[in-house]
């Protein structure tokens, strides 16, 4: 009986392998047909049967099948069902390539369409994809713009290296004028065009997809999009069901939780996404903690099947330490300034701390206590032990409302509403604050302050002991100070930006055939905001003195906690713009043409002056209020271009524009005194581009090549300025320098073989300064504004602040089924330092600008998801950045009047002695797990 019984084991056993031996798999990967985009969670069945399996986030799916032939079915909610056709082989892989969905409507596209999202082969313009995939698997947690750097001409760095301090810069322009947009709608400031990406910390875990369009882009709104457009679009609210976390932690003590829900459809009407963050750490660098929270909600309903309201509401209040203050190299490391060349006179003057060091906080005793004011009321410090001098603090929510309508087969409309508000600021010193030279020596027994070797650091004790001490003469950095009983001689201040932006934007697309359709838009906006400086810390004493507001009396004077002082501004910005379109396909050939036209008009109050002066000249305080407001200013763009598909592989495209652009405000209003630009000129931006993509036929290869040329005239600056060797204050306006942009740019993607995926990317570009213009220096500190001319020489030096050359290369090995192995290898170089114009006005200052040393640098990123049957998913990853721990300058300013060094030859060295810099972060690493179920 138990040898019957063996045999019988043995048999079923011999049985069994047999069957598992006749099985084969069915592999593929599905996309939307329109945009590219990963198609996650499809459902992929064998037609009449349950047998199936889902595409992972890649867009990815593998299904074990017996021998034989099946029809599969593969759908996804809002997109046509397609069948295939497939033969099964005994022991073999069927790569069923790309398999591409097309949406039932085209309201399903609307947030790409209001987006203005390129499609490749399709609209002229060089663009770059990152997918959901991307970002789960190569981001680690970064700054959000940190994932760019795998895309050519684009440059982002973390800075200082606090939370949300990062910056982009996408071929030689920086993020003032990059257009980025959410969801379709614009974050840039509406004063000066630039981003805070604290304002949008944990975004990257409801982003969907960014698409990077570079150059003038297919945008067709007056936004800033010169240097490109960066376009994040949200995770769609109709995803799949389920509720996911994920556990992440790494190097600076992060923590970081994110939760994570979908309804799924409901009732094919409704459906709702969600998700809130919580981040904290101490920072890599010293003292750049973060305590920050994120939330994300999506929702949508089907009104008909023409009609559909989608609504996102984010944002991310945050506190976070930074780290704004670039140094001498050899503050960093003395070895690695050696290196570079830096003299020893540099090496003397400098002393070395270590490369995470911040000259941003210091110790405090913890005797100690006073609160500090920020956010209305008053509250106890991060940190008992010491003070930093630099904090954000900052929340700015965004909702938005869409509306998508199809009112005939001909004509559809798309239409956002959009609110955005902001609370918060960025904190300082005020007054006279004592520091202490790196060798801890303050002074003689006057406090006068010692110039010894730098850096130098906050000494908040001693400050705190004068603002407690009696009425009398005190002296901080050589300047003699006399003070009341109670009164502090240096404060902490809040520099406020609260403000509101209100906004909408709406197409009508019209189809006039099937190879022609036009569209039409307008834009509209309007935002408040006001500007002040608040009382945050009083540092021991009971009041500080402000007598710049012209309508307080008495003893107003007398600043406690959250009092204003310095200035108290409110800004306002009125924008209405329109565009025309005209769009032409016919398989080969798609062109298009864009006519825009916008108008802005700037407003200034300033609360502390009033409007006029008595006869005697004081201050009229029955005239109320400054106020200064301009007229409406015009500007207005033309851009079009053309693609021609050569073949099913080859294509070509071309693009030209030109951008007369409203300068900013602080180019139109003098915010010191109040007075308008009388005849405000327009930037001018004139660019064309030519390109080609080639994609095989079964998509394993994807190559990409193009080139740019790009002028940019009159361009208006304004520098904050030292005009004497005292340190007196002054600002120089800049009006008329143009400078000249071009380049080569390249991008691959290699699937070889299924276990091994290559990519890489490389731009060569030259950006320089073309003239030679004049500026008028305004100094503001006597008791009427004193105009000054001086002539800045810029011609033939190179525009600054991001590499010219730039390689990447990376590898992904799938070793085994839900493993993914990666390494990217980056390589920059000919980055020349950011410089400020108003440092050469020297003839005879003809040297280069500093050019930062070259660098490389190696990152890796390891994914697994566990082989778990059913909805429970187990994703482990880790990532590593900077694994070699390479020591490269990622930010420099060039001739820096702060921490730079003449040296024996004087100040026209322009050499890294003369340069302040940041050193990249360190070696750090992130690592964590996501369940999703």
């Amino acid at each position: 009986m138990k040898k019957g019984k063996l045999l019988l084991t043995f048999l079923a056993a011999v049985l069994f392998s047999s069957i598992t031996v006749a099985q084969g798999t069915v592999t593929g990967t599905v996309y939307d047909d329109a945009y590219g985009e990963s198609l996650i969670g499809s459902s992929v069945l064998v037609k009449g049967t349950t047998t199936g399996t889902t595409t992972d986030i890649n867009g990815y799916f593998s299904l074990e099948l017996a021998a034989g032939s099946y029809t599969l079915e593969i759908s996804y909610l809002g997109y046509d069902t397609k069948d295939i056709e497939v033969t099964v082989k005994e022991g073999q892989d069927t790569k069923m390539g790309k398999v591409k969905l097309k949406a039932t409507s085209t309201l399903l596209d609307a947030v790409n369409i209001i987006s203005d999202r390129a499609k490749e082969r399709v609209t002229p313009v060089a663009v770059s994809n990152i997918t959901k995939a991307d970002l789960e698997e190569k981001l680690g947690s970064q700054d959000l713009p940190m994932i760019m750097n795998n895309t050519p001409s684009v440059y982002a760095t973390a800075q200082g290296g606090g939370a949300g301090d990062a910056r982009i810069n996408v071929r030689g322009f920086n993020q003032r004028n990059v257009a980025i947009m959410i969801n379709g709608v614009p974050v840039n400031d509406m004063e000066n065009g630039w981003v805070y990406w604290s304002n949008w910390d944990g975004i990257a875990d409801a982003t969907a997809s960014i698409q990077m369009q570079r150059g003038l882009s297919a945008v067709n709104l007056a936004t800033p999009s010169i240097g490109g457009t960066m376009n994040i679009i949200t995770s769609p609210a109709e995803m799949k069901g389920g509720v996911s976390a994920k556990f992440e932690a790494g190097s600076g003590s992060f923590f970081k939780t994110t939760i994570t829900g979908h309804s799924g459809l409901i009732n094919e009407k409704f459906a709702v996404s969600a998700s809130i963050v919580r981040k904290v750490g101490k920072g890599v660098i010293d003292q750049t903690w973060t305590n920050n929270w994120a939330y994300y909600l999506g929702m949508s309903y089907n009104v008909s099947k023409n009609h559909r309201l989608e609504a996102y509401v984010l944002g991310a209040p945050q506190r976070h330490g930074q780290n704004l203050y670039k140094q001498n190299v050899a503050t960093y490391n003395h070895e690695y300034a050696k290196e570079l060349g830096v003299d020893q006179s540099t090496l003397d003057k400098f002393v070395e701390q270590s490369r995470t060091f911040n000259q941003n906080w210091a110790p405090v005793s913890s005797s100690y206590t006073g609160q500090q004011w920020w956010n209305g009321r008053a509250k106890d410090r991060q940190s008992p032990n010491n003070i930093m001098e630099r904090e954000n603090f900052f929340h700015k929510p965004l909702a938005n409302l869409n509306w998508y309508a199809q009112w005939s087969k001909k004509i559809s409309q798309f239409t956002t509403f959009y609110y955005s508000g902001g609370k918060g600021g960025g904190t300082g010193t005020y007054g006279k604050v004592y520091r202490r030279d790196a060798n801890g020596e303050l002074g003689d027994d006057d406090y006068k302050f010692y110039y010894g070797p730098s850096p130098w650091q906050w000494d908040w004790d001693a400050t705190i002991a004068a603002n407690q001490g009696p009425a009398g003469s005190y002296f901080v950095d050589k300047k003699e100070v006399v003070k009341e009983d109670g009164e502090s001689i240096g404060i902490l201040r809040n520099s406020r930006n609260d403000q509101w932006t209100i906004g909408g934007i709406s197409k009508v697309k019209v189809k006039v055939s099937d190879n022609f359709k036009t569209q039409f838009g307008i834009d509209w906006r309007t935002a408040s905001i006001d500007h002040y400086r608040e009382v945050r810390d009083l540092l021991g004493g009971q009041w500080y003195s402000y007598k710049g507001n012209q309508f307080d009396t008495g003893d107003q004077y007398k600043k406690v906690l959250g009092d204003k002082i310095a200035y108290n501004n409110t800004n306002t910005v009125d924008w209405l713009g329109g565009y025309a379109q005209a769009e032409y396909t016919n398989g080969l050939l798609s062109a298009y043409g864009t006519i825009g036209y916008s108008m802005i008009k700037y407003s200034y109050t300033d609360h502390f002056k009033t409007a006029k002066k008595d006869a005697n000249g004081d201050p009229d305080l029955n005239s109320g209020e400054l106020v200064t407001k301009t007229d409406w200013i015009a500007g207005y763009q033309f851009k079009g271009g053309l693609n021609y598909n050569l073949s099913e592989t080859f294509s070509l495209f071309g693009n030209v524009g030109y951008v007369s652009k409203v300068p900013i405000l602080d180019a139109v209003i003098d915010d010191r005194n109040g007075v308008a630009a009388t005849d405000p000129s327009n930037e001018k931006f004139t660019s064309f581009e030519l390109g080609t993509i080639y994609s095989s036929r079964d998509n394993r290869f994807t190559g990409k090549a193009n080139y740019y040329y790009t002028t940019w005239r009159d361009r208006t600056i304004t520098s904050n300025i030292i005009l004497d060797a005292d340190g007196t204050n002054g600002i120089a306006f800049i009006t008329g320098l143009d400078q000249r942009h071009s380049g080569l740019e390249f991008e691959l993607n290699w699937r070889p073989v299924r276990i091994l995926g290559i990519g890489g990317i490389a731009s060569f570009a030259n950006w320089q300064y073309l003239n030679d213009v004049n500026a008028i220096v305004k100094n503001y500190e006597g008791e009427s504004v004193v105009y000054d001319t001086i002539n800045v020489y810029a011609s033939g030096l190179k525009v600054g602040d991001a590499p010219q050359t730039q390689f990447g290369l990376w590898a992904t090995v799938y070793p085994l089924k839900g493993l993914s192995i990666q390494i990217v290898y980056r390589y920059n170089a000919n980055h020349y330092a950011k410089f400020d114009p108003t440092t050469r006005t020297d003839e005879t200052d003809t040297k280069q600008v500093w050019k930062t040393p070259s660098y490389s640098l190696l990152e890796t990123h390891i994914n697994y998801r566990l082989p778990l049957k059913g909805r429970l998913g187990v994703n482990l990853f880790l990532h590593g950045f900077n694994l070699l721990d390479a020591l490269y300058v990622q930010d420099a300013t060039d001739n820096s009047s702060y921490n730079g060094n003449s040296g024996p030859d004087g100040q026209f060295n322009h050499d890294v002695n003369r340069a302040e810099i940041f050193l990249g972060i360190p070696r750090t690493i992130n690592a964590g797990v996501k369940i999703t179920f």
